[in-house]
Parts: structure tokens; sequence; C-alpha cells
């Protein structure tokens, strides 16, 4: 991968749900992905940089990146 995490394999667009769905969405996701895949999530919701920090912590995903631009959040997942 590289700096910029340009790279994914699946984008997902969470943008306007509020916790839970963006994480019930995520684990969708993953489970249609293949070990080491890259997943990118979009958010609005300010609570999901400490659900996905938590998330990956609780299911051995790697939380590559997340960043905030104007209100939105942007999350690199990679699939354990």
């Amino acid at each position: 991968m590289n700096p910029n995490n340009e790279f994914f394999d699946r984008e997902l667009d969470v943008r306007g749900l509020i916790c839970p769905l963006p994480i019930l969405r995520t684990k969708k996701s993953l489970s249609e992905m293949t070990r080491g895949q890259v997943l990118k999530i979009m958010a609005t919701d300010p609570g999901a940089v400490i659900d996905f920090q938590v998330f990956a912590d609780q299911t051995g995903h790697e939380l590559l990146s997340s960043s905030e631009t104007t209100g939105e959040f942007l999350f690199y997942l990679k699939k354990r």
C-alpha cells in the first residue's frame, strides 16, 4: 500500500448513518472479503473515530489509517 492509502479493494459509504450502522455495515463488507484485503470506509458520524478503533482492537482487523476532512471521516481497514 502506498503512503497515501490510495489502494483499497472495496469501498463502503456509510455517510449519514449513525452508530451502530457504520460498524454493522463494515462487518458485513469484511465478511465478504478475503484476508489481507483493504476496505475504505467513508463516514460522517463523529463517534466513528472511536468506534472503528475499538472495532479493530476487538476483531483483530488492522486499522491502517483514519483521517477527517470537513466533517467526513475516512478509514482504511485491513481484513485479518
